[in-house]
Order: structure tokens, then C-alpha cells, then sequence
């Protein structure tokens, strides 16, 4: 059990750890799932970037990318929605313990 709970924190970690993932997941949430709409709703995030972490969170099944005829769109998988909650968590902890008045 305890190696299964290491395990899970560690995959967890390194995603949220990379740089520009939780700003991707957040926006692909809230409806931006075409490439040119991540890419603008992501202030300063540049599209080699933004390819890197779209291809590392397909490999890491946190999102599926679709075609539908020349329109591509990516949209999350449970496992993305799951990380969305986590961030969405951490950011209701640092309003509910960090906010300064």
C-alpha cells in the first residue's frame, strides 16, 4: 500500500513540478481545446513550449489529442481532470492560508 501511495505522489509531482502544465490543464478545462486557444488563453508560454508539454501530457495519458477533419483538439483525460482538482485544491489553500490582507 505504501509503495502504491509513493508511487502515485512521485507521477503526480513531476507533472506539477513542470513549468506551464497546470496553466495548460486549467485552460483546456475551461473550453480552450484547439492549439490557438491554449496557445493565447497562456500569457508568455511560446509554442515550442507549449508543444513539449502538449506531447509529454498526451504521452502521460493526462490528455488525448483528436482530428476532426483539419481541426485538431485535445481534451483532458480522468487523470487530467483529477490534476485540475489537485491545482484547483492548492489554489483554495494558498487564498484560505497565504492571502495577505
Amino acid at each position: 500500500m505504501e509503495n502504491k501511495v509513493i508511487n502515485g505522489f512521485q507521477i503526480v509531482q513531476d507533472l506539477i513540478k513542470l513549468r506551464w502544465v497546470p496553466e495548460i490543464l486549467k485552460s483546456i478545462q475551461l473550453g480552450n481545446q484547439r492549439y490557438s486557444e491554449i496557445l493565447t488563453s497562456i500569457p508568455y508560454i511560446s509554442h515550442t513550449e507549449l508543444n513539449r508539454k502538449l506531447s509529454i501530457l498526451i504521452e502521460k495519458k493526462v490528455i488525448e489529442k483528436r482530428t476532426n477533419g483539419t481541426n485538431t483538439y485535445y481534451s483532458l483525460l480522468n487523470f487530467g481532470k483529477d490534476l485540475v482538482h489537485i491545482f484547483n485544491h492548492l489554489e483554495d489553500i494558498e487564498e484560505k492560508y497565504f492571502q495577505t490582507s
